[in-house]
């Protein structure tokens, strides 16, 4: 009778380790650094996004797409963002192709460190996010989840983002 129970329990444990194990995915699925692929935005691909970032003031430094599920625990929460592509900047007009998990509502952020220091600089560093909220001195540049979310399918979404500078 010992040995069965000590058999039984064994496995019990083992189911166990399996269960907490699948989720572990849905962790990984933050703060992945991806390269900017655009053949994951062609006919038949997808989930995905296709972001055109318009006003690029000038190609020094870098510029940063990041995309966030658009949640209120999500939306430009430190360490929770989904995947980011960061590239050397372009004047003028970007394009990137960002992958997402699955359908979905989701926000996008993109940020061009024009001195590529690493850090914001208020006074000369662009931003912009998807739909294009306003960004005033009140929202100290983070609007609501609400006004930047976007329905994504199961095709690929195309969205526009113009950059703000100061």
């Amino acid at each position: 009778m010992k040995t069965t129970r000590f058999r039984f329990s064994a496995v019990l444990l083992a189911s166990g380790a399996l269960i907490v194990g699948a989720g572990a995915p849905a962790s990984a699925q933050y703060n992945q650094k991806i390269g900017n692929d655009m053949s994951q935005c062609r006919n038949g691909a997808g989930p995905a996004v296709l972001v055109t970032v318009d006003g690029v003031k000038s190609a020094q430094g870098r510029v940063r797409v990041q995309t966030y599920r658009a949640t209120s625990g999500d939306w430009l929460q430190k360490g929770r963002w989904l995947s980011r592509i960061e590239t050397g900047a372009r004047a003028g007009t970007m394009t990137f192709c960002v992958p997402v998990p699955s359908a979905g509502s989701y926000g996008i952020a993109v940020r061009h460190d024009l001195n590529g220091n690493g850090k914001t600089d208020l006074s000369s560093d662009g931003g912009g996010m998807s739909n294009n909220p306003s960004i005033n001195i009140f929202n100290l540049g983070k609007p609501s989840y609400t006004k930047t979310a976007f329905p994504v399918g199961s095709g690929v979404k195309s969205i526009s983002i113009q950059m703000r500078y100061m």
